[in-house]
């Protein structure tokens, strides 16, 4: 979805993205449209340009597309669609829709847009996740709900208790379907599906980053003879995100970084580790150097979780470090910068990681530091992407003189997992290479 805004302004760059499609020339029901109208959106994304008229149509749904590239809204507008044009199959009060998402913070996002574009509709909607809120969640349910969207976790202790029924599920849909297996999700997903009517008796949409082998098998097992929609699968990585790889050791890690912060200035910064401690450590390392961070981990309750991404989204905050939770599914506009402080261990994490960035169609940067513990994940990502990454000219001239070490930083400044028979930056292994010490190698 894009606002009118653009084109009225004569921002034609943000407009390459959208497809011909207006949402008035679609059969949306007019409550939507006037929730679209006073958004200021007028035309589809490709992947809404692609769905919409075949879910408005009744059909299932298996969709891949780039992040950030309006899935969510898609599905969620085909699903208010068919609840507001067809009539309830189960009893009053009981979920009509059933939405599952990987994360917590994917499922309050899902949830935050549907209260936007179902804000005339009547429905009534409610998210539950873990790590806060379980008897609010609770009682909402119970005081009745037509789209119910979460966690699987938390979606199936509720449903065990009792609390709600799935006997009449209408609309079944599976956001970030591969991430479901990553994180080991596919059998409790199973559990909840062969409990609602059958593929047949229900409408199904399942999108996905990847259409992986795996994710096909359950779209094929568990929905009805779905279409498949891709759009540019081809191009994995966003079109206008700026990639940038620095070669740097481990102890200079901490002091190239803030020697980026201070180079670009950056409004809103996302800044990946792989550990929990080396998020810390970061963190530490900003703070000490005059730049405002907080982290974003599994271990941060719900309500800090919160209130951390309200303020990064509101320019409060200007840097978020995180770990791979807040990798997927997250819609923080303007995301200037994303630093992988750490080469992610996955590739896919790669592709997700710098898509934080350049969504709906703006620009954005995507800085690499390549360190001994993990450039041997370089080799796999550049393969995954189909290009080498472009590496910095002039890298030590971003390194500060002024540096501050921070108090208290973990012997391991990398975030490796620890070192086994005091190997060097490998985990388990030897140094910047195998055999060997010393800076790192490059692999190209």
């Amino acid at each position: 979805m894009q606002a009118s805004s653009d084109a009225a302004t004569g921002d034609t760059s943000r407009l390459k993205h959208l497809s011909s499609t207006s949402f008035a020339s679609l059969p949306l029901h007019e409550t939507l449209k006037s929730s679209l109208n006073a958004m200021g959106y007028t035309h589809c994304t490709p992947i809404q340009a692609e769905t919409l008229p075949l879910a408005l149509a009744g059909k299932d749904l298996a969709g891949q597309a780039q992040t950030g590239t309006g899935k969510t809204a898609a599905f969620l507008l085909a699903t208010m669609h068919h609840l507001l044009t067809q009539p309830r199959v189960g009893e009053p009060g009981q979920p009509r829709a059933y939405i599952l998402a990987p994360t917590r913070e994917l499922a309050l996002q899902i949830y935050n847009d549907a209260i936007q574009l179902g804000a005339h509709t009547g429905l009534k909607m409610t998210a539950v996740y873990g790590g806060t809120g379980y008897d609010a969640q609770k009682t909402a349910i119970t005081e009745g709900v037509d789209i119910l969207i979460g966690t699987p976790g938390r979606m199936i202790d509720f449903f065990k208790q009792g609390i709600y029924k799935l006997n009449g599920i209408e609309v079944l849909v599976l956001d970030e379907a591969d991430r479901m297996f990553d994180l080991g999700f596919i059998a409790d997903i199973r559990f909840l599906m062969r409990r609602m009517p059958r593929p047949g008796q229900r409408i199904n949409y399942l999108f996905s980053a990847t259409l992986s082998h795996r994710v096909l098998e359950l779209a094929y097992e568990h929905m009805n003879s779905p279409t498949r929609i891709e759009i540019q699968p081809e191009q994995v990585t966003a079109e206008r995100v700026r990639q940038t790889l620095i070669h740097v050791s481990n102890d200079d890690k901490l002091p190239m970084l803030v020697g980026l912060m201070r180079h670009h200035a950056p409004i809103r910064t996302l800044v990946f580790v792989n550990t929990k401690r080396g998020a810390e450590d970061v963190e530490a390392a900003l703070k000490a150097n005059g730049f405002n961070a907080g982290v974003l981990s599994g271990d941060v309750p719900q309500n800090k979780r919160e209130r951390l991404l309200g303020e990064f989204k509101l320019g409060e905050l200007p840097v978020l470090v995180a770990t791979d939770v807040a990798a997927r599914g997250l819609h923080i506009p303007e995301v200037s910068h994303v630093i992988n402080f750490d080469l992610p261990q996955d590739s896919e994490d790669y592709v997700h990681r710098i898509g934080r960035t350049a969504r709906a169609g703006a620009s954005g940067d995507a800085i690499s530091l390549c360190c001994e513990t993990w450039v041997y994940s370089l080799p796999e990502i550049e393969k995954a992407i189909g290009m080498r990454i472009p590496q910095s000219l002039n890298p030590d001239d971003l390194m500060p003189q002024d540096y501050i070490k921070p108090k208290h930083v973990h012997r391991d400044r990398s975030g490796a997992p620890p070192r086994r028979n005091g190997g060097g930056g490998r985990p388990g292994g030897g140094g910047g290479r195998p055999g060997g010490g010393g800076r790192p190698r490059s692999t190209r």
